[in-house]
């Protein structure tokens, strides 16, 4: 249905559904860009990857924030725990040596994955979690990578913005013919 829920940290931390007039997308097609330093520093195999063997810790990450206020409440983790458990759910974690050393992690749903947030301890492993995640969707024929809202951190790899109604018909092509969420 195109919403996400969001914890709202100056409303005592209730949770909202979220659906935004313009939808930022991640491209997965050859209009990913990799930047050209990045890629020389991938080139390097700096950090190995796993999917799915630190998934409530990626999120618990993910919800720390400097100023302490996260749209990440403990209510939201379990959830995603829970879809997860259900194979809805996955995480991508960098490791440098036995360090984790950054992660992200989102939602899957037919062909389209709704990115939720990332993190890194280490430089660059946030972005290379997803340069590796671009690569698993293109191996998996995923159409949409969902960001939800764009930001000066995506654009570097080609993120862009749609309208509403453009990708209510993305959405609806990436999920599976008459699927209906459970109300």
């Amino acid at each position: 249905m195109g919403y996400f829920p969001m914890a709202h940290p100056e409303l005592n931390n209730r949770i909202m559904w979220h659906r935004p007039a313009m939808r930022g997308l991640i491209p997965i097609d050859e209009y990913f860009h990799v930047p050209e330093t990045l890629g020389r520093f991938l080139s390097k195999e700096p950090f190995t990857f796993t999917m799915n063997t630190q998934f409530k810790v990626v999120m618990e990450k993910c919800a720390e924030r400097k100023n302490g206020s996260t749209w990440i409440t403990p209510e939201i983790i379990e959830a995603y725990c829970e879809l997860n458990g259900r194979g809805l759910a996955l995480s991508i974690e960098a490791w440098k040596g036995d360090e984790l050393a950054g992660g992200l992690y989102g939602v899957c749903l037919g062909r389209a994955f709704f990115g939720e947030s990332m993190f890194h301890r280490v430089t660059n492993a946030s972005k290379a979690c997803l340069v590796f995640l671009v690569d698993y969707l293109r191996k998996n024929n995923f159409i949409l990578l969902d960001s939800q809202y764009l930001n000066q951190h995506l654009l570097q790899f080609g993120a862009f913005e749609i309208p509403d109604k453009e990708y209510m018909k993305k959405l609806k092509n990436a999920l599976p013919k008459g699927y209906r969420p459970k109300s």
